[in-house]
């Protein structure tokens, strides 16, 4: 593993502890310039996950509570006239101004305060009157929502969901596990403890270390078959979108600079397809009716289609 990585690990696992593999998955969306969904049950760390990683990146901290009283403007500001000057001055929202943005059950608030985040999350910017205003660099979102306890909440828009490079649960954690953390919570709130360990900058720089990562034309022809037979199968209404085949790329890519390679291998495609895949395809009816899961029709396509050798050429 990358040993940057390591160090990042090490340092976010004071706040969180036994969940390595979600912590690797998160670092890796981040890599690969994506915004993460973490979708649990309550209580089980998403908030303290998002703030762990904003302080051992060294990104700066927003955070927006989702109730249905939130507006779009509260995400992207407004313009207030001003008397004095006579002229309109631009408020920002929460979106300004961080470079890691936690959205807190934002299936709580309405579809028109989550469609407020799209222009952000695909562009980098906001618009206001006409006026764009770019935001920070890195910008990521990390957003939760409980999927029990549905009074009050609402399905996130297809749109919205696209944007999320990963949908991921933390779940919950082994005896030992939990045992640490109730021991860690006796006297002083672990979050404390967490450090920086690297800087905005240096998440830029891993970034673009990542778009730099060879994926040879095998793996592109891989990603694409596996895209085609998702469309095609009898049991997803709707398949993978161009722009799935893209984020897997992405992740894939990102997943292999944190083993420590600069070349793509069929494993990384393998080990975030669900991940990537999971929250964007549509069952059939069919498979609704036989109560069949989209991870394992998912997992049944990587059975199904051919995987090219392992071998850089």
């Amino acid at each position: 593993m990358n040993s940057e990585i390591s160090k990042i690990i090490t340092e976010v696992e004071k706040a969180i502890t036994g969940k390595q593999d979600v912590i690797v998955k998160i670092l890796t969306s981040i890599l690969a310039n994506g915004h993460i969904l973490l979708d649990d049950v309550p209580g089980v760390g998403k908030t303290t996950m998002a703030i762990a990683i904003s302080c051992t990146l060294g990104l700066s901290f927003g955070r927006v509570q989702f109730t249905p009283d939130v507006l779009p403007s509260d995400i992207t500001g407004f313009s207030m006239y001003n008397k004095e000057t006579g002229a309109l001055e631009y408020v920002p929202g929460a979106a300004v101004g961080v470079n890691l943005l936690l959205g807190d059950e934002i299936n709580r608030t309405s579809s028109k305060t989550q469609s407020a985040l799209l222009e952000a999350m695909e562009e980098g910017q906001i618009t206001v009157d006409g006026t764009s205003h770019a935001l920070n660099r890195p910008f990521i979102v990390i957003a939760t929502q409980n999927n029990v306890g549905t009074a009050g909440t609402q399905l996130l828009p297809y749109a919205q969901l696209d944007r999320f490079v990963v949908k991921l649960s933390i779940g919950y954690p082994d005896r030992a596990s939990e045992k640490e953390v109730i021991r860690g919570r006796q006297m002083a709130n672990p979050l404390e403890s967490v450090e920086s360990v690297i800087a905005a900058e240096d998440v830029i720089r891993m970034q673009g270390e990542v778009s730099q990562i060879t994926v040879r034309d095998s793996i592109i022809d891989y990603i694409a078959r596996l895209a085609e037979q998702s469309r095609q199968h009898e049991l997803l209404e709707l398949g993978i979108s161009p722009r799935g085949s893209l984020f897997i790329n992405k992740m894939a890519k990102a997943r292999a600079y944190v083993a420590g390679r600069d070349f793509v291998i069929p494993e990384d495609v393998q080990g975030v397809f669900a991940d990537v895949c999971g929250h964007r395809v549509i069952l059939s009816q069919l498979a609704r009716g036989k109560k069949i899961a989209a991870l394992d029709v998912l997992h049944d396509l990587l059975k199904v289609v051919d995987v090219p050798d392992g071998m850089m050429k």
